[in-house]
């Protein structure tokens, strides 16, 4: 062994002692503490402890951003001690930033001998825009709702999948669960664009609905409930699958039939679609739990003082256990079977009966407690809880937003008053009224009802917002037979801002000059008088029909007043005098029709109860009329007869889809039925005008589905689709009726389906009710600048041909003016 300071032996040196193996050692520790930090957690540096700090940070893979934003968004830095849990920190911190598809660390030895990490990052592109393709069958617009790419930023391909599938999801609640929804991403300049390719596929049509586990109702009055129906004979039974709706099968519709029918634990416990992918239908099946049937067991009214237990008994709609029942209903048998619709509809009626009497925070709860009685027999007890609260008066009535209209005329249409007691029932009424004016945009926003000052009594606020109410029209006119021609109009019906109605018609043209002009005014002195005065100047040869020519001059004037003060029925009375004749036309026509110079005075009382909402398209309420006017005799004039007639107009609404629970909105529906009759004794001499003809939409009493006067009192005229008319088309009495399912889709759109009825005979004597002509079809109106439009396509049942044969057949019809 050498001694210190003796020269080395030669093919070996110290290694310890070299400073450059000093420095060697070090870099393999360091390289060493590293890997054993990565691949031993439960080392020492896994515990926490530190490892010797790095010489320098290499960041690589950036374009878009820089070098210095990624160091400082991961937290490292060279020169100070890391473990494991700082890269862990730096790795996540990256990835949070939304920038990166990819970030790797790695360790990496220096040129020079130090230790470095390395922050390898791959960028997200950025999204420049995005598509939908393919969407046909499906709203594009409710597929891109489904799409939460913002343009511009990085793009985000888990938000690019939550897109995919949601877009999936759409389709297949529309019935399109073949659609296969494709992603593309298209590289750009800048960035990418990615775009969703649609292959919708067809559409899943339902051929059949089975039903397990029902024993009380047969498939088919179940299925019936539903609103998923199995595809069928009608183009309107498609079958088409509709997830949501079959969502609302299972839990609202069905549950509610059951209940109504005594079943109240009803439930549908699963549903499968059985596709054929195929043919492109499917099965329905679905698994009921129907439940026993539930009778009425006890009744009991709690904390009702303002009505008395007997009065709150009328409401109650059942026989109950013991054969408590409403007074006037039989309470004998057995208790009735419990109806959930039935008791829901008694608690409303209930609560409406408080809101009706001023206790407008009165709050009705029913309750429902089932048991087993000890035969087995499943019942529920029910009862109402009530809590009255205090009575509350009307404090002040507000009316917002009449910029034109004076608030005299509307609080002529409000019939609730300060300081009397609050009633739910006139509220409504009041805001049907106020619609009703027709000087508002509709619907109205719902009455506004806040506890005043007191706290005791309401503030009712109006709120309403002006339309265009007058229009000055002019063009181009199809008169009443009598050919093209011209006009020019001008109507007002709030003029002045005061309810008043002013209108101003004039139509020229070769075969007609037509001028009109009308005042009404519906409160005479701010009182509730009404008076119309009009005044006519018309001459008008016509085109078709061998009608000839008439020529009128004249005026009228009518007075109206309320009958016994109430607020929907009214008495008019009403003169007119014109001058008026006819001439040219068909040798039949001028034989027993001719007039020159004939003088022409009525004197006219009628009887009007009008509580119609919604107009001009009234979706509830009713309308009669009765008239009598006498022509001639002690009053003067030509001709010398009475006419007497009956008109009544009953409309139900049958429901409305969307518009939320705003009064008004939505598309509503209604049933409407109208009767008339009328009736002519004596002679009406040359005026033929004032006698009744059915048939067509234009001059006399409609019947659609048929030629104008082409019925007669003799029968159906099929001659009268031509150039002439019989004058034995018209008659001395009516009769017409009209069911008419209707929906009111806007304050200026009404369409329709009817059925017509109607005839027309040669005296008042042979009037017959029983022998009619009918009529079928669809139409719709329009309240446009130039006035109601009706378009109407009637199919006529009794049409004959010359020789007597049935030939029914459709017929056109089109109107401007008032509606049939």
């Amino acid at each position: 062994m050498s001694s210190p300071g003796a020269a080395p032996s030669r093919g070996r040196r110290p290694f310890l002692f070299s400073p450059d193996n000093f420095r060697m050692r070090n870099r393999i520790l360091r390289l060493l503490a590293l890997g054993l930090l990565a691949a031993a957690p439960g080392s020492l540096a896994a515990q926490g402890q530190t490892v010797p700090p790095v010489d320098s940070i290499i960041v690589e893979g950036v374009q878009r951003l820089s070098v210095s934003q990624v160091l400082a968004t991961s937290g490292l830095a060279p020169h100070r001690p890391a473990n494991y849990r700082d890269v862990q920190r730096a790795v996540t911190a990256l990835f949070r930033t939304g920038q990166f598809d990819d970030v790797v660390v790695e360790q990496r030895a220096l040129p020079s001998g130090g230790l470095a990490l390395a922050i390898r990052v791959k960028e997200r592109p950025l999204l420049t825009a995005w598509g939908v393709r393919g969407a046909e069958r499906v709203s594009e617009g409710e597929v891109r709702d489904r799409v939460k790419l913002s343009s511009g930023t990085p793009l985000d391909r888990a938000a690019v999948e939550r897109a995919r599938a949601a877009i999936d999801s759409v389709y297949r609640r529309n019935g399109y669960p073949n659609a296969e929804i494709t992603v593309r991403e298209v590289a750009e300049a800048r960035g990418v664009r990615v775009v969703y390719d649609i292959d919708e596929g067809n559409r899943l049509a339902i051929s059949r609905v089975e039903v397990e586990g029902n024993t009380a109702f047969a498939d088919g009055a179940v299925v019936k409930q539903m609103a998923t129906q199995p595809e069928g004979f009608w183009w309107f039974r498609r079958g088409e699958f509709d997830e949501q709706r079959l969502e609302e099968d299972v839990r609202e519709r069905l549950p509610a039939f059951y209940a109504n029918n005594g079943h109240i634990d009803f439930r549908v416990t699963g549903d499968t679609l059985l596709p054929d992918t195929a043919s492109g239908k499917a099965t329905l099946r679905l698994r009921v739990e129907e439940g026993p049937v539930y009778r009425v067991g006890r009744f009991e009214v709690q904390g009702n003082q303002r009505f008395s237990t007997d009065e709150v008994m009328g409401f109650f709609p059942f026989v109950a256990e013991g054969g408590a029942a409403a007074p006037g209903r039989a309470a004998r048998g057995a208790p009735s079977a419990f109806d959930r619709g039935a008791w829901a509809a008694a608690t409303e009626k209930l609560q409406n009966l408080y809101y009706n009497n001023g206790y407008i925070t009165a709050q009705v709860a029913p309750t429902e407690v089932r048991r087993t009685l000890p035969d087995g027999t499943p019942v529920v007890d029910l009862g109402w809880s009530i809590r009255e609260g205090q009575v509350a008066t009307i404090n002040r009535i507000n009316i917002v937003g009449n910029d034109v209209t004076h608030e005299r005329v509307i609080r002529e249409a409000i019939v609730l008053l300060p300081g009397e007691v609050f009633n739910r029932e006139k509220l409504v009424r009041s805001y049907q009224n106020i619609g009703n004016l027709n000087f508002f945009q509709q619907p109205m926003p719902p009455p506004d009802v806040q506890p005043s000052e007191n706290q005791v009594d309401v503030d009712i606020t109006f709120r309403v917002e002006e339309r265009r109410t007058g229009n000055i029209n002019f063009g181009a006119s199809l008169g009443q037979g009598t050919g093209v021609g011209g006009f020019l109009g001008l109507e007002e019906p709030n003029l002045f801002g005061r309810g008043k109605r002013g209108r101003l018609q004039w139509q020229f043209g070769a075969n007609i000059n037509d001028f009109t002009l009308s005042y009404t005014d519906p409160a005479i002195r701010e009182s509730r008088i009404s008076g119309t005065v009009s005044v006519y100047d018309s001459r008008q040869k016509f085109v078709f029909e061998d009608l000839g020519r008439q020529q009128r001059r004249g005026g009228s004037l009518q007075v109206g007043f309320p009958l016994l003060g109430s607020r929907y029925t009214r008495v008019f009375s009403s003169y007119g005098l014109q001058q008026i004749s006819f001439s040219e036309g068909s040798p039949e026509f001028r034989a027993r029709y001719a007039c020159e110079e004939c003088t022409r005075s009525t004197l006219g009382v009628s009887l009007v109860r009008d509580t119609r909402i919604g107009l001009p398209f009234p979706v509830a309420g009713l309308s009669t009329s009765v008239s009598t006017e006498l022509n001639g005799g002690v009053i003067g004039g030509t001709g010398n007869y009475r006419k007497v007639d009956l008109e009544g107009r009953w409309y139900a609404p049958l429901g409305t889809v969307g518009g939320g629970d705003q009064f008004g909105g939505g598309i509503q529906f209604v049933l409407g039925f109208t009767a008339k009759s009328g009736f002519i004794f004596g002679d009406a001499g040359p005026f033929y005008t004032e006698l009744y003809s059915l048939g067509g939409v234009q001059f006399g009493v409609p019947l659609r589905g048929y030629e104008e006067f082409s019925i007669t009192p003799d029968g159906f005229d099929p001659s009268s689709s031509g150039s002439r008319t019989n004058p034995d088309a018209f008659g001395k009495a009516f009769a017409s009726f009209t069911v008419e399912a209707g929906a009111r889709i806007s304050q200026s759109l009404y369409v329709s389906s009817f059925i017509d009825a109607g005839n027309v005979y040669r005296t008042a004597r042979q009037y017959d009710p029983t022998r009619l002509f009918r009529g079928a079809g669809v139409g719709a109106a329009l309240i446009s600048p130039l006035g109601p439009i009706g378009v109407d396509l009637g199919y006529g049942f009794d049409k004959t041909d010359v020789d007597g044969s049935p030939k029914p057949g459709w017929q056109l019809h089109f109107k401007l003016g008032n509606f049939f």
